[in-house]
């Protein structure tokens, strides 16, 4: 589990820019700021150490009592994306506190981002897992691109776990990691980051500092 300091973001879409010489890939991902709503303790009756920050504003007429009484207990306004991350010191941060990109990050650093990759609908097995399909010759009749066997007879008698056979493609929680951090604008609260992201434009991703050492 990643307990290095992260952010919530919105990915605004891939461009461009010069490093050096090199033409650099980025994507452009909206970092904050995250008003923070809630702290959880490991000693207290949470159990464990988290941070729930809020990021984009919200009508007040969306927002349900409840959440009402939530946004103002942390004296801030509703906000249209919660999320909980974990933390190594939740001790580090207040409610009400607000984190923006430039003050979790600097330039060069390595960095995971989280999101939910885009959905593709129902597959069959030569999209989702490259299969290879049948040969399409010397009299093969309407049997191109079928998985082909998925188990034996009576021993085992079932189809295995693990089978790679049709199914939804996409639409699951993603995580690149080790991507560096090409350039920060503090002043409008965006990340450029070498390479691509999970999701789609417009979509909620977690940017934190690597788990994995580079």
């Amino acid at each position: 589990m990643n307990t290095n300091p992260g952010i919530i973001g919105r990915k605004v879409g891939m461009t461009q820019i010069f490093d050096g010489d090199a033409v650099v890939p980025v994507t452009i991902v909206e970092a904050g700021p995250c008003v923070v709503l809630q702290v959880k303790r490991a000693s207290g009756k949470d159990g464990y150490e988290a941070i729930q920050l809020g990021f984009l504003e919200q009508k007040a007429h969306r927002i349900n009592k409840p959440e009402a009484g939530h946004f103002k207990k942390a004296e801030t306004t509703p906000k249209k994306h919660v999320q909980e991350l974990r933390v190594a010191d939740a001790s580090k941060y207040t409610v009400g506190q607000v984190l923006t990109a430039g003050e979790v990050f600097q330039a060069g650093a390595r960095l995971d981002v989280t999101g939910v990759s885009k959905g593709k609908g129902f597959q069959g097995v030569m999209k989702k897992h490259n299969f290879k399909g049948f040969i399409s010759s010397h009299g093969t009749h309407e049997f191109f691109r079928h998985g082909g066997s998925i188990g034996t007879r009576l021993t085992p008698g079932h189809v295995a776990k693990g089978r790679k056979m049709p199914g939804q493609m996409g639409n699951a929680q993603v995580t690149a990691q080790n991507l560096r951090l090409a350039k920060v604008d503090a002043e409008a609260n965006l990340l450029y980051i070498r390479g691509a992201v999970p999701g789609a434009t417009n979509g909620y991703v977690t940017v934190r500092a690597t788990l994995k050492k580079w």
